[in-house]
């Protein structure tokens, strides 16, 4: 008999509708709302090149050199320092470890916390490709039901009170898919539920920054517990080609794990990229900079929520987000998303079907769209698209 050569692992993951998202972003007939890309008139490239050139003046020599896996010290007292100032959290550089993108970080945490069989309570619907990196280890998936406000506090309570649950993954912040933000009374009350369990919080949060309504949130446990772990990248405000991004936890054991996993997977994240990113920041005005992303997609997003109320038929529901990148919509019941975006392809539009954002259900009635990567004009275009085909 042959030998399997492939693992199990990796033989059970699916990976099938990552790999169409991206494919479909690379078409170029086809309106995609699949994606989650930056608008690239976001790219501050000139200032970007003026860092570059800056860097391999002054440190070049450096930047092409091996270095320390944790992450360029001044990059990670910046971010440290942001923490302070934004949300009054007592974090050092000591804190901060610096990924491979803010996607490293649930690697590294599967690999520091999971075993085989172990509890990992997710968001329902939750991020996908949290749930395809998390997949790889094997565990028992919790979902708990995401409501307008933030998780059903008392499905958490259930699900966490037995004390075996290793993981909790939340994205408070503008939330992937569905766009909606954790109410202030949640956090709370998720706080203080979590904070008697010995479950691990991990607060990804790649789209804090991209607030266009409302005021800004503490985090549900960020820099008040030991078991907590917040997510943070630049990839959305700044470059996502550059792979920056980094965790922030004050559970020092914990970070020693992650150092090392970090170590085993790539020694460290690129220099060039740290050392270039450090640069901008401390020679540009981030804050104006942001501002001007943040209007950029109020108004895409404004022209995606017009469009679907225009045209979209009554009994089709979705979210109004207050920032971020993407709206949740609900088809209704007996609409199968994943048989509307066959039918929605054919029409030159895309978005992702529901079904990968859930561990437990097949056949869902909502979708995700994406209004970050499209001007006003093509985002009517495309729900009229869409709007035909349902």
């Amino acid at each position: 008999m042959k030998m399997q050569i492939f693992s199990d692992r990796v033989l059970q993951a699916d990976s099938s509708f990552i790999k169409d998202i991206l494919s479909l972003t690379e078409v170029e007939d086809i309106i995609s709302f699949a994606g989650g890309l930056p608008n690239p008139i976001s790219f501050p490239m000139k200032e970007f090149q003026e860092s570059i050139n800056r860097v391999l003046q002054d440190s070049g020599d450096k930047v092409f050199q091996y270095s320390g896996t944790q992450g360029y010290l001044p990059l990670r007292q910046w971010i440290a320092d942001r923490y302070k100032k934004r949300f009054g959290m007592d974090v050092t550089a000591d804190d901060i470890l610096i990924t491979t993108g803010s996607q490293q970080g649930l690697d590294l945490m599967g690999k520091a916390l999971v075993n085989k069989g172990d509890k990992v309570a997710v968001e329902s619907p939750c991020y996908l490709a949290a749930i395809q990196t998390f997949a790889l280890f094997e565990p028992e998936f919790l979902p708990i039901s995401l409501e307008d406000d933030g998780l059903n506090l008392e499905e958490l309570e259930a699900t966490l009170q037995n004390n075996d649950v290793k993981l909790l993954y939340t994205v408070p912040n503008f939330q992937n898919p569905t766009g909606l933000t954790y109410s202030k009374v949640k956090r709370e009350a998720i706080f203080e539920i979590i904070k008697k369990t010995n479950t691990v919080l991990i607060e990804d949060d790649p789209y804090g920054e991209l607030r266009f309504e409302g005021e800004s949130l503490p985090y549900i446990a960020g820099g008040k517990t030991e078991n907590s772990v917040l997510f943070g990248s630049f990839s959305k405000t700044l470059s996502p080609g550059m792979r920056i991004g980094y965790l922030c936890t004050k559970n020092k054991e914990l970070m020693g794990h992650l150092i090392g996993a970090k170590q085993s997977s790539d020694l460290h994240t690129n220099v060039l990229a740290q050392y270039a990113i450090y640069d901008y920041l401390t020679n540009n005005d981030y804050e104006a900079h942001i501002s001007k992303i943040t209007a950029l997609y109020k108004q895409q997003c404004d022209a995606m929520i017009a469009a679907m109320e225009k045209y979209l038929p009554a009994h089709v529901t979705f979210t109004k987000p207050e920032g971020g990148m993407f709206l949740w919509a609900d088809l209704g019941e007996g609409v199968s998303s994943v048989e509307v975006f066959k039918r929605a392809t054919e029409k030159k539009v895309a978005f992702v079907p529901g079904d990968p954002f859930y561990t437990n259900i097949k056949g869902a009635g909502t979708l995700r769209l994406n209004y970050t990567n499209s001007d006003p004009e093509t985002i009517e275009e495309g729900i009229k698209r869409l709007a035909s085909v349902l």
